[in-house]
C-alpha cells in the first residue's frame, strides 16, 4: 500500500470537527468517505437518520443482496468540540499519527475501504458485503443502532472496526452500558430564617449517591458512577432543585436487570423526605458477550492472523461500541478490526503508523475466508 496516500486520505476525515453534536461537521465526514467509496465503484447512500444527527453511510457492492457475508461497522463522528481541529490538526511523528479521531475511529473507516480496494475480483463478485457508518456511536447509537440493527439480521457476522488495543489485541467481548438522569425535586426555604420549611433536594441527592454505589458488585464487574452533579442557587437558600448523571457498566446483562430494577425501586422510594426522585435512561447497550458462533468467527480471524503472519490476541474491554447492540442480536460479532492506538477521547490520542498495512491484509484476509 501507499502509505503517503492513506495519511493523506485520513488528514481529510481527522481535519473536519465532528463531535456528535456537530451535524454539519458529521455531514462532512459522511460527503468525504462516500465520495471515497464511490471512485471505487461501490453502491453508496447516505440515510437519514432524523434532524438530530448527521447521516449514516451505507455502502455494498450487492446493496439488493437478502443476507451480507459480512456487516462492517465503524463510526463518522468524535467527541470533540467545534475548535479542536483548528488547536490540534492531525500531526505525525516516526512512529505515529497524532489528531482527534485519529484511532477512534477515522482510521478504522479508511482501512475497511482500504481492505475492500485490495479484495480480489473473484471474492468480491463471490461474497455480498456491507459497510455501515453511523453518525452518533459516541453518544450511545441512540438514533443509529436500530438501522444497523436490521443490517446485521440480514447479516453473517458483524466486524465491527475500531481500534485495536495498545497491545494488538482484538476485541472479543464488551461491558454493557446504560446512562440516567436523576432529576430530584424538593421545597425551597430560607436557609436562615426557615430552614424547617425546606426540603433539600441536594441532601437527596447526596444520599442517592451513597445507595447507588451500594449496588455496584465488584466480583461481577458491575459498577455505577455518578459522574456530574448539579443543584442549588445559593448557599442561603436550601435547594428544591438537582441534578446527577449515572454511568453504569456491566459484563452480563442480567446483572443489568437486577441493576435497573434496584434503581426504579430506590427513587420511586425517595432519599430524602419531601423530596421527589425522577429517574431517566438516556442511553443503553447490551452487554457484547462471547457465543459459540463468535467463538467459531476468532478462530476464522486468528487463522487469517497466521496467514499474514500476524499473532492474534484477544481482550475483553469495558468500553462500549456498536458491537454491543450486533452481538445482542445474536449475531457473531468481533470488534477491535482497525489499526492499533490509544489515548481515546484525549489530546493524548495516536495511532501506530506501523499497524496500518498489517491490519489492512488482516481484515482483507479474513473477509476473504468468509
Amino acid at each position: 500500500m501507499e502509505l503517503e496516500n492513506y495519511i493523506q486520505e485520513l488528514t481529510s476525515l481527522v481535519n473536519v470537527d465532528c463531535g456528535t453534536q456537530t451535524i454539519a461537521g458529521v455531514a462532512t465526514v459522511a460527503g468525504i468517505i462516500g465520495k471515497l467509496w464511490q471512485r471505487e465503484g461501490w453502491y453508496t447512500e447516505q440515510v437519514d437518520l432524523g434532524d438530530k444527527v448527521g447521516p449514516g453511510v451505507f455502502v455494498s457492492n450487492k446493496p439488493q443482496a437478502e443476507q451480507f457475508d459480512v456487516l462492517l461497522v465503524g463510526h463518522l463522528d468524535t467527541v470533540f468540540a467545534p475548535g479542536t481541529v483548528a488547536e490540534r490538526p492531525m500531526s505525525e511523528d516516526d512512529t505515529r499519527l497524532y489528531g482527534p479521531g485519529v484511532s477512534d475511529m477515522k482510521s478504522g473507516l479508511l482501512n475497511i475501504l482500504w481492505a475492500m480496494r485490495e479484495l480480489n475480483a473473484g471474492d468480491k463478485e463471490r461474497l455480498a458485503i456491507a459497510v455501515a457508518m453511523n453518525p452518533d456511536e459516541e453518544t450511545g447509537s441512540v438514533y443509529s443502532h436500530a438501522w444497523i440493527g436490521e443490517l446485521a439480521k440480514r447479516a453473517r457476522c458483524v466486524l465491527v472496526c475500531e481500534a485495536a488495543r495498545a497491545d494488538g489485541s482484538l476485541v472479543k467481548a464488551r461491558k454493557g452500558m446504560a446512562g440516567y438522569h436523576l432529576t430530584f425535586s424538593g421545597v425551597a426555604a430560607h436557609a436562615g430564617n426557615d430552614p424547617e420549611k425546606g426540603r433539600s433536594a441536594i441532601t437527596a441527592l447526596a444520599n442517592s449517591i451513597i445507595a447507588i454505589n451500594a449496588l455496584t458488585d465488584w466480583d461481577r464487574g458491575t459498577t455505577l458512577n455518578v459522574g456530574v452533579i448539579q443543584g442549588g442557587s445559593a448557599a442561603n437558600v436550601v435547594a428544591d432543585k438537582a441534578v446527577a448523571e449515572l454511568d453504569v457498566r456491566f459484563w452480563e446483562n442480567d446483572e443489568y436487570d437486577r441493576v435497573n430494577q434496584a434503581l426504579e425501586a430506590l427513587c420511586a422510594t425517595g432519599f430524602s423526605e419531601g423530596v421527589t426522585t425522577t429517574i431517566t435512561r438516556v442511553n443503553h447497550k447490551p452487554a457484547m458477550a462471547t457465543s459459540e458462533a463468535t467463538r467459531v468467527l476468532m478462530q476464522q480471524v486468528e487463522a487469517a492472523g497466521k496467514e499474514e503472519g500476524i499473532a492474534i490476541t484477544w481482550q475483553a474491554v469495558g468500553g462500549g461500541s456498536d458491537a454491543n447492540h450486533t452481538a445482542a442480536l445474536g449475531v457473531p460479532t468481533l470488534d477491535g478490526l482497525g489499526p492499533i492506538g490509544a489515548g481515546f477521547h484525549s489530546p493524548a490520542e495516536w495511532l501506530d503508523k506501523a499497524s496500518i498495512a498489517p491490519r489492512i491484509r488482516l481484515l482483507r484476509r479474513v473477509v476473504s475466508m468468509l
